[in-house]
């Protein structure tokens, strides 16, 4: 199920890469959030995606936008991923249960048992304001990114 433009986002919570609680519902009236989904840590598309983010990051974690990046792998996997390419961004665990924020936005591949590329720009009122979602082999262009960022 495809979310729409103008509803609430689903709220979750979740840990990241180091065990830490994040919830969406905690960024409400503060930040914006860009919520980017990815399928596999240590793949070559997902690692250029998030690198490509962890370049430019002034442009998407600031005192207006907050980056969340989540896959369905495993915290330790994250922690590993994320030390390895030095993302300094919240790398969020989505592994159990099984891919339920991954599901909840509409991007989880149950064949694979991972999410595809999604990605959502949502606004400090908890409103969905941008989507955009790719198949698991099709990178995101990070300039669209900017685009929905700059609209808000």
């Amino acid at each position: 199920m495809r979310l729409t433009i103008g509803q609430a986002a689903p709220d979750f919570e979740v840990k990241n890469q180091h065990g830490e609680q994040v919830s969406l519902a905690s960024f409400k009236g503060v930040k914006n959030v860009l919520l980017t989904f990815y399928p596999f840590a240590f793949s070559g598309t997902c690692t250029g995606e998030l690198c490509a983010l962890r370049d430019d990051l002034s442009a998407f974690e600031n005192e207006g936008v907050q980056l969340l990046a989540i896959s369905c792998d495993p915290m330790y996997a994250q922690r590993a991923f994320a030390d390895h390419e030095r993302y300094t961004f919240d790398v969020l665990t989505d592994f159990w249960p099984h891919g339920a924020v991954a599901k909840a936005y509409g991007v989880f591949d149950d064949a694979r048992g991972c999410a595809i590329r999604g990605s959502f720009l949502i606004d400090k009122s908890g409103l969905l304001r941008w989507q955009i979602i790719n198949g698991l082999g099709d990178a995101r262009n990070i300039d669209d990114y900017k685009a929905a960022i700059a609209a808000l």
